[in-house]
């Protein structure tokens, strides 16, 4: 199979490549034809936004029967000199000497013309919404981060580890967790008896992860620091913008790191994320700064420079409840906070990202270590302007009683979390984590207003297509 150049690279070292021969393979965007029979075909690659216009001329290669067939959606083989364009919003053009038509589209059922989508529509048909120039933009985000994430862990020395899709923890504590079994469904009762499990698969209960975080436990106290990055799932009933039933998740463990060393990672983390975006995805940002959300360089550029600020969680109360503002939820101590409190601490107090600390105790998982005044814990959520909650994380309880103390009050298991408790007794230390929640972030940088769109496949209630 021949092997072309990516359009990316051609633009990219455009005065490189004008005189020379260059072959690009891709999908038509558009093509006109002129009254004088050239062809002008768009045609993109997905390495970048910008599309390849080719010039295709009957009179200067073997090609002109193929002329008519080539439609939108096509995918073609073009071959021929890169020179300088005459035309108004681009830089460089191929004069084609030889065209090949991989495959063809018949424009009377190709859904993806030259008009804007509403992202509903495209969800419709998401096994081609890629080529559109936004999930297109943002799936080369989403992969740059990716990359940058393993990158920033990987320079601080730290080690990486796979954690079970399948596990018998449940992190959070809650009940929105897949259930994964071999039992027969016709007999949904039967699943719930000790009797029936040791007749399913694993003989024990057993669910889609909702987090790394408590296995990662395990190697942050022997191996030190690690991180882990993959797949989580959550059955929260939920079809807002801001939720999937499956998204990535980053969370680094690390042992003897206090809270205040926790926040400070997490800091430079998001900052350094947001540097690499800034630096290696201009393009796909400002295609997003003028299609989408006009304010994110400005949120992007504040997030890369300004310090956060840290307040406790009493203190954001305090603000909330003197604020002028008319929220939909209410405002007490001891309840969580909701993203209208979070955008209004980000964009209207502080105008900057926010670190709030010390939550209530009865707001937080059990894992989380106890305050001095036993009504806090040491907790920490980075928000951010635009989208809130970012990062979530805190300090872990390695005091055994205490552990002990909340498991009882939050209901949890002592048979089923025998390891988590060994390890307050064997060799028990100081340590800290976090969780990022990758479609949040992706959503922050492109100011993309769903979460459905910044996933390649998106599961919500109701919906696993693919």
């Amino acid at each position: 199979m021949e092997k072309g150049v990516r359009i990316a690279d051609l633009f990219r070292n455009e005065h490189g490549y004008v005189g020379k021969t260059a072959l690009v393979q891709g999908w038509v965007r558009t093509k006109r034809d002129s009254k004088a029979g050239v062809s002008f075909i768009e045609v993109n690659d997905g390495s970048c936004l910008k599309s390849l216009q080719v010039i295709a001329e009957p009179d200067r290669g073997d090609y002109s029967g193929l002329l008519n067939k080539i439609t939108t959606g096509s995918a073609i083989l073009a071959e021929g000199t890169i020179s300088e364009s005459p035309g108004k919003g681009q830089s460089i053009e191929l004069r084609a000497e030889r065209i090949h038509l991989y495959g063809w589209a018949d424009p009377a059922l190709y859904p993806l013309q030259k008009k804007r989508h509403s992202f509903e529509y495209l969800r419709q048909i998401a096994h081609l919404r890629p080529r559109t120039n936004t999930i297109g933009a943002a799936a080369r985000v989403r992969s740059r981060l990716s990359y940058a994430i393993h990158q920033f862990f990987q320079d601080l020395g730290f080690h990486y580890i796979h954690t079970p899709i399948i596990t018998a923890s449940n992190c959070e504590g809650a009940g929105e967790i897949f259930r994964v079994t071999t039992l027969d469904p016709a007999h949904p009762g039967a699943s719930e008896s000790e009797e029936a499990y040791r007749n399913d698969f694993f003989a024990r209960p057993a669910f889609l992860t909702v987090s790394g975080q408590l296995q990662a436990e395990i190697y942050a106290l022997a191996l030190g620091t690690v991180y882990t990055f993959g797949p989580t799932f959550r059955a929260e009933n939920s079809n807002t913008s801001r939720h999937l039933a499956e998204f990535w998740m980053v969370e680094p463990e690390m042992a003897f790191y206090d809270l205040e060393d926790d926040i400070d990672l997490a800091q430079t983390f998001i900052k350094k994320l947001v540097g690499v975006v800034l630096n290696d995805c201009r393009e796909e940002l400002e295609f997003f700064a003028r299609f989408i959300e006009p304010e994110l360089m400005g949120r992007l550029q504040t997030v890369a420079e300004s310090a956060f600020e840290v307040i406790a969680y009493t203190e954001a109360v305090d603000i909330l409840k003197k604020s002028a503002e008319q929220f939909t939820f209410p405002v007490e101590w001891g309840l969580d906070l909701q993203a209208e409190h979070e955008r209004h601490l980000t964009e209207r107090v502080f105008k900057k990202p926010v670190v709030i600390v010390n939550f209530p105790r009865s707001l937080k998982p059990f894992y989380m270590r106890v305050n001095d005044d036993e009504r806090t814990v040491a907790a920490m959520d980075i928000l951010v302007p635009g989208t809130g909650e970012i990062i979530g994380g805190s300090q872990r309880e390695e005091r055994l009683e205490m552990l002990l103390e909340q498991m009882r009050l939050k209901g949890i298991s002592i048979d089923d979390y025998r390891w988590y408790i060994e390890l307050r007794e064997f060799g028990s230390v100081p340590h800290s984590g976090f969780g990022l929640g990758l479609e949040r972030l992706v959503q922050f940088v492109t100011g993309i207003p769903n979460i459905r769109e910044v996933i390649p496949f998106p599961r919500t209630p109701g919906h696993a297509e693919f």
